[in-house]
């Protein structure tokens, strides 16, 4: 089975993780390769461009 979580902050993660680890369960962490900020979302009218090997990389994170 296969459960992501979407969190908000470091916090949440410190906390989801502390709970996870009291309970004896086994997971995996994956660092954000495609976090997108306000800082990195194009304005109206405007693209951005990513190299195919970052875009490779999403999609096998999106299947594993």
């Amino acid at each position: 089975m296969k459960l992501v979580v979407n969190l908000q902050n470091s916090e949440e993660e410190r906390v989801l993780l502390a709970f996870l680890d009291s309970l004896g369960y086994e997971y995996q962490t994956q660092p954000e390769t495609a976090d997108r900020t306000e800082a990195t979302v194009p304005a109206e009218g405007e693209t951005t461009a990513r190299s195919w090997e970052e875009i490779k990389l999403d999609l096998l994170n999106l299947f594993n």
